[in-house]
């Protein structure tokens, strides 16, 4: 169990990076279409301006198209920020049930080194070390209690 634990959470955490990664690598490809987009607005503007002297139209084109594309990214920024927010809660969740696993399994270790060590000092120790009829409480991910023989 604690193998497929040390298997799991690192999966886990590759799995976190690469959201992060990804959501960088959005945000970085928004920025530069804005960019893009910004310098296409700029060329329009003199083409407006040097060809048909319309400086006032070519003004409020640019500052027209720098809006929207500033808009753009950033709502482009909000969906990834959104999208890495709600896996990294996932991930949140699986890793807390997993280091509940991981406690109840050392809880389950400790209550049988103490039954082991009360057995050897009651003196009802089998040949195989073990409590003869010894029996312990598992509690499985739903919470269902059940009686598991050792």
């Amino acid at each position: 169990m604690i193998d497929e634990l040390r298997v799991a959470v690192p999966e886990e955490v590759r799995a976190a990076k690469r959201i992060n990664s990804e959501g960088e690598r959005i945000i970085e490809k928004a920025q530069e279409e804005a960019e893009r987009i910004v310098a296409r607005a700029q060329e329009q503007a003199a083409f407006l301006i040097d060809e048909r002297g319309l400086t006032q139209q070519a003004e409020a084109e640019s500052r027209r198209i720098i809006t929207e594309a500033e808009a753009d990214a950033e709502e482009v920024r909000r969906g990834a920020d959104e999208y890495a927010v709600n896996v990294l809660v996932g991930l949140e969740g699986d890793v807390v049930k997993t280091l509940q696993s991981i406690k109840r399994g050392i809880e389950l270790l400790d209550t049988r080194r103490a039954d082991l060590r009360g057995d050897e000092q009651d003196g009802h120790e089998s040949a195989n070390g073990f409590a003869e009829n010894a029996a312990d409480e598992v509690e499985d991910d739903e919470g269902v209690t059940a009686t598991a023989r050792r």
